[in-house]
């Protein structure tokens, strides 16, 4: 089993998986369920080798093409993994730190293959400082709004108990923001940055939509 002592060791192609909605933040766990041929092949050969996969949004492009992808995604390693009895794999890839794509390579394998920079985001290998009183209760006010307009209620001690960078990528993840306000997410600078455009999209979500006055519509 590869472990990484460095950014430096990580390569500088890597093995992608496309994956509308979802965004993989450094130290966060993501369970999937792959079940497609060709991610079933690039878990094998995951796991044969170095376990690592990068997690990407696509994003449209010509009709009857691939799908584009974005430009920043997170890099993960397998770090649980399962086989079930109908052929699916049951994986957990627990992130190590974004990458920027600079190109997509030409591939025989069944998946998509991409040479990465990972050199703007090297502060993701170490766990960032807290973010400090007021950004966290501004989060945590904007997390109690938002969950009273959905009608939703949280387990508070274990959100008060979380550290910082679990409760932001928890959220981040869990909550239904559309793919760009996730790509939004995940390109913050650090986490700081991350913790306040998540209270924003939280408060404009929780915004009750304005009530209509008398009238036509136009």
């Amino acid at each position: 089993m590869q472990v990484f002592a460095s950014p430096a060791e990580l390569p500088p192609a890597i093995r992608v998986f496309p994956l509308a909605g979802a965004v993989l933040f450094p130290r966060a766990v993501m369970p999937l369920n792959i079940f497609e041929p060709r991610y079933l092949a690039m878990t094998r050969d995951a796991m044969a080798g170095d376990r690592l996969i990068g997690i990407i949004q696509p994003r449209g492009g010509p009709q009857g093409a691939p799908p584009g992808l974005f430009d920043v995604g997170g890099l993960g390693r397998i770090t649980r993994f399962a086989e079930t009895g109908d052929g699916r794999f049951l994986i957990a890839l627990t992130g190590i730190l974004r990458f920027r794509v600079t190109r997509e390579l030409p591939v025989v394998t069944p998946y998509r293959q991409v040479e990465v920079d990972y050199a703007p985001y090297l502060g993701d290998w170490d766990p960032p400082p807290a973010l400090g009183d007021e950004p966290r209760a501004a989060l945590e006010a904007a997390l109690r709004a938002w969950l009273d307009q959905q009608d939703m209620s949280a387990d508070w001690d274990a959100v008060r108990g979380a550290d910082d960078e679990s409760l932001v990528h928890t959220l981040a993840a869990v909550c239904p923001f559309e793919s760009l306000e996730r790509q939004a997410l995940i390109e913050a600078p650090d986490l700081g940055a991350r913790a306040d455009m998540l209270t924003t999209l939280l408060r404009f979500a929780g915004d009750p939509a304005p009530a209509r006055g008398p009238g036509r519509l136009q």
